[in-house]
């Protein structure tokens, strides 16, 4: 390896090191190289670099459970957050049906559907379901079931079925932890049942989470990553198979 290869290689660690998450652009910036000069070198040191959904970070950067609280979550990297979903809400179109997840990321999608549009939006937390009646055009399904405050959000096995009866043109996720190997994890299983429900029956399925989140794994799996048809972060889209 070039003593230039060496200096990459150890940039990017401690870049790494300090930020945890580095969209490939970032790093090429970094480094002052090309992306393909950055793909290939994390490419010929998979011990030390794993690359997915354009972000690159460490193979070994899994972390555990850790309790989700909304009122916690709610401002935790917001910016980030708002940004994925302005790359997310080009995929709002009008007379169509959409499932919006829980949590606090797509709290934002919510704000950026244009009043104009007439949809049919479903979901099942209550903050969530805050927003959406704040849309004049916005045709709101509400599922219900056993309310769980961490979330703000609904489970019931009856309003699975119930779900099935809706034809879904687009369902916006979100995940608490996107790994490379085990996929979108979340924190609830009550929450893994909603959303596996909704990605068998929507056509099309996007992961949107701002990039804190990859690497991540929490305990309660819902998808693996090629269940979507793409990932958004904050850094934008990319194909579920760059995974």
């Amino acid at each position: 390896m070039s003593a230039r290869n060496t200096q990459r290689i150890t940039a990017l660690v401690s870049a790494l090191a300090e930020r945890r998450v580095l969209h490939l652009r970032e790093a090429a910036e970094l480094l002052g190289v090309s992306e393909m000069t950055v793909r290939r070198d994390i490419a010929e040191h998979p011990d030390q670099f794993a690359y997915f959904g354009g972000h690159i970070m460490s193979p070994a950067q899994v972390e555990g459970n850790t309790r989700y609280e909304i009122a916690t979550a709610a401002d935790s990297n917001a910016a980030a957050k708002r940004e994925a979903c302005v790359h997310a809400a080009r995929h709002i179109r009008p007379d169509e049906t959409i499932f919006i997840d829980c949590g606090t990321t797509l709290l934002h999608l919510v704000e950026l559907i244009p009043d104009e549009y007439r949809i049919t939006a479903i979901c099942y937390a209550l903050n969530v379901a805050d927003r959406l009646t704040r849309k004049p055009n916005v045709t709101m399904v509400m599922l219900g079931g056993l309310y769980h405050p961490s979330s703000a959000s609904f489970a019931a096995d009856s309003d699975l079925d119930r779900l099935a009866g809706f034809g879904i043109n687009v369902a916006f996720l979100s995940a608490a932890g996107i790994d490379m190997e085990r996929g979108a994890t979340c924190a609830a299983f009550h929450e893994a049942k909603v959303k596996k429900k909704a990605i068998a029956l929507a056509r099309e399925c996007y992961l949107v989470a701002d990039s804190s989140k990859i690497g991540k794994l929490q305990r309660a799996f819902f998808a693996p990553l090629g269940a979507f048809k793409a990932i958004i972060t904050e850094h934008g889209e990319a194909p579920a198979d760059e995974a």
